[in-house]
């Protein structure tokens, strides 16, 4: 199969890929978390130890742009393109028929590396853990979350539309991910105003 034949084969579009009101909510609850984590980087600057704030700083900052990012690719759906991806891959290979158990192992392998990236950061940020714990879990669970949404298992997509209170289970999760790291923010920049 040669390239332009494997692109052919992809049903993702560049368009819009949830113009509906909790999608722009979504979307606009990115946008605020990455203001406000550029703004809690901007506020590290005033802290007396300089290496401390260096730290800080670039934690801010790269949890900022990687907001940014997910703001962005929250409405192009760019893991709907990887998803059909792996599908043309996996026909391709011959191996689509045994997806489910792949599947599985990378939904396993996510929660692993979820589990690892959390201990990890907790260890790089071992000095600042307790202010910035939210922070911690609210990037854990986004990106676990974002992972095995990405996988596209018949019966995870079934609970993310479970509805609590007309709420979808989806929405719960990552407008709450995100709300941890706004609280995250939010506290950061409260706490280096007076301090």
């Amino acid at each position: 199969m040669g390239l332009s034949e494997f692109i052919s084969q992809i049903r993702w579009r560049p368009q819009i890929g949830d113009p509906s009101f909790m999608g722009w909510l979504t979307v606009a609850a990115y946008a605020s978390a990455a203001i406000l984590c550029f703004v809690a980087a901007s506020r590290c600057l005033d802290i007396a130890d300089p290496e401390q704030s260096h730290h800080r700083r670039r934690l801010w900052l790269g949890v900022a742009i990687f907001m940014l990012m997910l703001c962005i690719n929250k409405q192009l759906d760019l893991q709907s393109l990887f998803t059909d991806m792996g599908r043309v891959l996996a026909t391709r290979e011959g191996w689509y028929d045994n997806r489910r158990a792949v599947q599985r192992w990378l939904v396993l392998g996510v929660a692993a590396a979820g589990a690892a990236t959390f201990l990890f950061l907790a260890w790089k940020i071992r000095s600042a853990l307790r202010e910035n714990l939210i922070l911690l879990l609210g990037l854990t669970s986004l990106i676990t979350f974002i992972v095995i949404r990405a996988a596209s298992f018949h019966h995870v997509d079934k609970l993310l539309g479970w509805e609590i209170l007309g709420f979808r289970m989806n929405w719960i999760l990552e407008l709450g991910g995100i709300g941890l790291i706004v609280v995250g923010a939010a506290q950061s920049i409260c706490r280096h105003r007076s301090g």
